[in-house]
Parts: C-alpha cells; structure tokens; sequence
C-alpha cells in the first residue's frame, strides 16, 4: 500500500520524525527514508520529494536544481527545474522503431544485422538522437549548477547515451543520478511534467496490517496528537 503527500506535508513528515528521534535509515540514492523497528526491521518507507533535502543535511540548498530526462526508442523529454519549477524542456523524436515489427533498431541489431538501407537511417538518426539529448543535457550543466538527475531509460539505450560523441556530462556512477520509481509512457511535454509532480510528491510505502501505524505516524487516528503521543505504547520501540 502507498500514500501520497504534497511536498511541505512531507517536509512537516520528515521534520517530526527527526524531533521524535526515531529510528532510521535513509538511502541517498533512492531517496528514501526507512523506518526501523527496535531490532533494526525495516517498517515503513518513505521517499521524499526531490526538493526536500536529505535528512541530518546541516545546511540545505535553498534551491534545488535538476534535471528530469525520460528516454524510449526514438523519444525522449528533458527539463531542467528550479524547486520544482519547470524553467526549460526539450523533446526530442527520432526513427528508431521499425514499424512492421515494432522493435526498435537496436534491438533488431542483435538479431538481424545493418545491412538494409532503412536500418542504416535508423541508426544514423539513433547516433544523431544521442547526440542531440547530450547537447542539451551539456548547455543545462554549463548553465547551471544540478544537484540531481532524474532518470527514467531502459538499460538497452543507456549505453548508447554514454557512449555518445556528445559526452554525457555526468558519469553512469554519478551519486546524483535518481532513478525515477514510476512507469514512464511516451516522453512528450506533459509526461515530463507529469513525471516532475510525482518527484514533487512524498510517499509512505507500507503493508496493510501497517496501517494503524501510518495513521499515527500522521495523526490521522482519533485520540493521537502530534508524532510521540502514544507512539513507544503503539509501536513498542
């Protein structure tokens, strides 16, 4: 199960579980802060918006810059943000899918060869596509300072994006690099922004037989006040 918060219930979330000492641990590269039993059991999980700062950060940014960059075969979008705001965004299409088979030319390559003219476009315009979404990806880097990148690409085209002749200003171990934890459709305008509300978004993940401990965690449940009222008798830590 899974429950979604606005971006400042999140911040409000995150600030009562620091004051309340409670046990935790938080995954940078996914995130995420876990909540821990007694024993060191993972409870309940929790992913923070991307504009949140990590937790025990001694000074936050107060602006959080990043990019969001969605790839498929022959599509793709790219943004850059400011807080959430979207200030530039690009979307890129190419001739990457043969149509009677619908695969991809990458994939066919695999299996059949490059020896057809049409698979030759092809990948002419998939070494162009690469190209292109690295050009724009260098500008958003030389421009201005990226705290994390979002990513949304099939391990099949990751290679083609670092191995371009456009460098890709970043490395594939890049501790920025945030995978996006969301089925992606066709990357157009409005899947971007789309993909940018859902990292604006926190989200408590849990079992069902955890409910009664998120609608503590929370308040929601009658009779509990702020996060520690009742909280060791309820979860016993």
């Amino acid at each position: 199960m899974n429950r979604f918060l606005p971006t400042d219930k999140s911040a409000e979330l995150l600030h009562r579980i620091q004051q309340a000492s409670l046990p935790t641990q938080y995954d940078y590269e996914k995130h995420r802060l876990t909540l821990l039993d007694k024993d060191g059991n993972e409870q309940i999980s929790f992913r923070l918006p991307l504009t949140v700062p990590a937790p025990g950060t001694a000074k936050p940014k107060e602006q959080v810059n990043y990019v969001i960059l969605l790839i498929q075969s022959g599509n793709c979008a790219i943004g850059y943000f400011e807080n959430g705001v979207n200030l530039n965004h690009k979307v890129f299409r190419s001739y990457m899918v043969r149509k009677k088979q619908g695969k991809s030319q990458i994939k066919y390559l695999k299996t059949k060869g490059k020896s057809r003219a049409g698979s030759r476009v092809r990948l002419g315009e998939t070494v162009e596509f690469f190209e292109n979404i690295n050009g724009r990806l260098q500008e958003y880097f030389e421009e201005h300072d990226i705290h994390r990148i979002a990513i949304s690409c099939s391990k099949t085209l990751l290679p083609y994006l670092y191995s371009s002749k456009v460098a890709t200003p970043f490395t594939k171990n890049d501790p920025r690099l945030y995978r996006i934890p969301k089925h992606i459709h066709t990357p157009i305008y409005e899947v971007l922004l789309d993909a940018n509300r859902f990292l604006l978004r926190g989200e408590l993940i849990f079992e069902e037989d955890q409910q009664a401990l998120v609608d503590d965690l929370l308040g929601d449940e009658p009779g509990f006040g702020e996060l520690g009222d009742g909280y060791d008798d309820e979860w016993d830590w």
